[in-house]
């Protein structure tokens, strides 16, 4: 049994509200057993794997950690909304304008970085910038969610101790990589030169945003 599967069962009695000995009678096993699976010290069968995904309302492979969505679903490209679509979960409020203007600013500046990653035509540089990017948000994500303690850290898979310095490692590593791409022939430099005016001209839309994130970025580094 995947390691995962005790963090996640775990996870989903108590996002549920219920204790422990409440679960085990609603599962049809002993306190002890549900405890011993929780902890990883025993393997369930293909059965209470069963009952536990119906009880929980998710998927098995989400139990064993094989999805990150409770359904099970693998994400496509279809499936992911675009950053600005339209609903309640777009909705920004109780800073006032400052998580607007910020947002609008990292969103435009991304859509040039990775339109100027597809025109390099590098499967392995878009990798490492993505990873390295999506590694930021996560540390950031993790603090964040640490700050109440009601919040449960069996969400992640990582455990707290080391996680953040986890996390800086991986960021380390492909920054490293994205460095050593630069001369490499897979990356169409030519692709992705530009000047201010260049990307001006390209994104009418997003380049003032760019010029503005970098502005923003130095000044805080010289401060």
């Amino acid at each position: 049994m995947k390691t995962d599967f005790p963090r996640v069962l775990s996870l989903l009695r108590k996002e549920k509200g219920i204790s422990q000995k409440e679960a085990a009678t609603q599962l049809g096993v002993s306190q002890a057993l549900l405890s011993h699976y929780e902890k990883g010290i025993r393997e369930c069968g293909l059965d209470f794997l069963i009952r536990a995904a119906d009880f929980y309302g998710v998927s098995a492979d989400y139990l064993l950690g094989r999805s990150a969505d409770p359904d099970g679903m693998t994400l496509t490209v279809e499936d992911i909304p675009e950053p600005d679509a339209v609903g309640k979960e777009n909705t920004l409020s109780g800073a006032g304008v400052l998580p607007v203007i910020n947002k609008k600013l990292i969103a435009n500046s991304l859509n040039v970085l990775f339109d100027l990653l597809s025109k390099s035509q590098s499967k392995e540089l878009t990798k490492q910038v993505s990873g390295y990017l999506m590694a930021a948000v996560y540390r950031m994500f993790r603090i964040i969610y640490s700050f109440s303690p009601k919040n449960n850290m069996n969400t992640f898979s990582v455990p707290n101790s080391g996680a953040l310095e986890s996390a800086d490692a991986y960021m380390k590593t492909c920054e490293a990589r994205v460095k050593k791409l630069e001369g490499d022939s897979s990356v169409k430099t030519e692709n992705i030169s530009v000047s201010s005016e260049s990307l001006a001209r390209t994104y009418p839309l997003f380049a003032s945003s760019l010029f503005s994130l970098i502005k923003n970025c130095e000044d805080n580094m010289e401060k």
